[in-house]
């Protein structure tokens, strides 16, 4: 499971990183990091798929949020049983500080 997070958040990081750096054009000398290639991806990806280079940035947040739900969700179902035991010792807890500070008892 620790490389199945880590082969999922790797990528998305690197995409990510990539993205904030071209955008805002701090390139430290790495053309792959400027402004210019940040648009010449986007228009190459928008060309291929037949859209506006525009609407490709919003669909891969999109993506990334989609995709992040199913590996937490897959991640919570297989911790099911750890979750399950985690709420109802929390519950137990609550329920029993909620008598204990019961108002009915106060003078």
């Amino acid at each position: 499971m620790k490389w199945f997070l880590i082969l999922w958040a790797g990528p998305i990081a690197l995409l990510g990183s990539w993205y904030g750096l071209s955008y805002y054009d701090m390139n430290f000398g790495i053309f792959m990091l400027t402004r210019d290639a940040h648009d010449l991806v986007f228009r190459i990806y928008g060309h291929i798929l037949g859209i506006p280079p525009e609407d490709l940035p919003p669909l891969v947040l999109r993506a990334i949020v989609f995709d992040s739900f199913l590996v937490f969700g897959l991640i919570a179902f297989r911790r099911r049983r750890q979750i399950a035991a985690w709420w109802r010792a929390r519950r137990q807890v609550s329920a029993a500080l909620a008598s204990d500070e019961s108002l009915s008892s106060a003078p």
